[in-house]
């Protein structure tokens, strides 16, 4: 294994549809931080291939030397001695979309899944994108209504992830599917934890376990209902419409970071990280 530190480990976390054909601002952002080994965790996915076929040829082409696949079918495959000679000496971990249950369902205390969190924990950089970013929380998104506010008996869903990510429940795909009523619905049951949605073509750079950097085009939704008042999720008929009160709302670009220790954003000009990515000069 790379000689990686605890203190180095990162996520980054995509919302979806990240550029693959421009700059590639988001890839080149977890590419640069790629420490020897690259595997890429399709197990999400039904067209396996044709996603790894993408990711192989775009992370080649900026830089990664080492990149292979890890396709996992069914539950033995996470369990093989095969499936853990892929992930040896790997400093990086790329899950794609698809179906966040499948990769749960696929992976959940299996031999792969430890290994991967023993990469993690050693210093690497695990990312995922769509449903590869929602399974990296430890409470994950698996369903509900986006298009709309949110009702008390409405069918939100949510699962065990895979722990990587403590603290804040993840939603992506964000602003594009309306999805903020079900993400208010998620954090109105557990104020305790963070909502964070993230629109496609954005991500989220988490380093030290708490502190969140944007990258990308779109907006990322920090819900923190820690002050939360009043809300009638217990108390009314499963028909009716969520009623929160006092939830804070924070709205984050590129460049600007959020520190879950003190719950405070922080901004930072969009133009800088750019120009670090793309080596541009100022």
């Amino acid at each position: 294994m790379p000689n990686l530190k605890r203190n180095e480990r990162t996520l980054v976390i995509i919302g979806g549809r990240e550029d693959k054909e421009g700059d590639k601002l988001i890839l080149r952002a977890f590419a640069e931080r790629v420490k020897g080994k690259l595997v890429v965790v399709t197990a999400a996915s039904d067209h396996q291939d044709e996603l790894w076929e993408d990711y192989e040829r775009i992370f080649r082409g900026l830089g990664v030397r080492h990149v292979y696949k890890l396709a996992l079918e069914t539950r033995e495959d996470a369990m093989s001695d095969k499936s853990i000679r892929i992930l040896e000496d790997a400093g990086a971990v790329f899950f794609t979309g698809g179906d966040q249950v499948k990769i749960t369902s696929l992976l959940g205390l299996s031999p792969v899944c430890q290994r991967i969190q023993d990469i993690y924990d050693a210093g690497g950089t695990v990312a995922g994108t769509s449903a590869g970013a929602s399974v990296l929380s430890e409470t994950m998104m698996v369903g509900g209504d986006g298009s709309e506010s949110h009702r008390i008996g409405q069918s939100l869903r949510l699962a065990p992830g895979l722990g990587l990510l403590t603290g804040t429940i993840v939603d992506q795909h964000f602003a594009e599917r309306g999805r903020i009523g079900r993400l208010l619905g998620a954090i109105a049951q557990n104020p305790r934890i963070l909502g964070m949605g993230i629109d496609e073509n954005t991500a989220v750079i988490v380093k030290r376990d708490n502190f969140y950097t944007v990258i990308g085009e779109g907006g990322v939704y920090i819900l923190d209902a820690a002050n939360m008042t009043y809300t009638n999720v217990t108390d009314e008929e499963s028909d009716r419409t969520l009623s929160v009160y006092d939830v804070k709302l924070h709205l984050l670009s590129q460049g600007d970071t959020f520190d879950c220790r003190t719950r405070l954003p922080r901004a930072q000009q969009a133009e800088k990280i750019e120009q670090e990515l793309l080596g541009k000069t100022a």
